[in-house]
């Protein structure tokens, strides 16, 4: 249900989310770590840097930490600037006209599946996903 760069994304933060007070982690680390391409984790840091996430810090003892507690940061914070689940409110099977009173074969299934989905992400945070590691 998420792709790699969803799933890079999540294990990067949880790296992060090990580290005390004021500590960074450089990117290389962080690749190492959770087994990801150096120059993709460090673009796709970046990227959760522009999404407020991580902060990132140049220099020596640089390198990024989480921008708030890894309590705060629900995973669909992390998954929606990468994945964009937020557009799969859309009908299943590409209808322009699909509701309740209009549905399609599959209309109240794929709501049910997309709703738990989305409050899974809603309610689950990084600190959740860290504590399993």
């Amino acid at each position: 249900m998420v792709g790699k760069t969803g799933l890079h994304a999540l294990k990067a933060l949880a790296a992060l989310a090990a580290l005390g007070d004021g500590e960074y982690m450089g990117a290389a680390a962080v690749a190492r770590q959770i087994g990801a391409p150096q120059n993709y984790l460090g673009k796709l840091l970046q990227t959760l840097a522009r999404e407020g996430l991580v902060v990132g810090q140049k220099g020596l003892n640089g390198g990024f930490r989480l921008a708030k507690e890894a309590r705060k940061i629900p995973l669909l914070d992390v998954i929606e600037p990468i994945e964009h689940v937020s557009r799969w409110n859309g009908c299943f099977l590409g209808r322009k006209k699909c509701s309740g009173t209009n549905a399609c074969a599959v209309h109240s299934r794929w709501e049910g599946v997309r709703n738990a989905y989305l409050h899974f992400l809603k309610e689950t945070t990084v600190a959740d996903i860290a504590d399993a590691e």
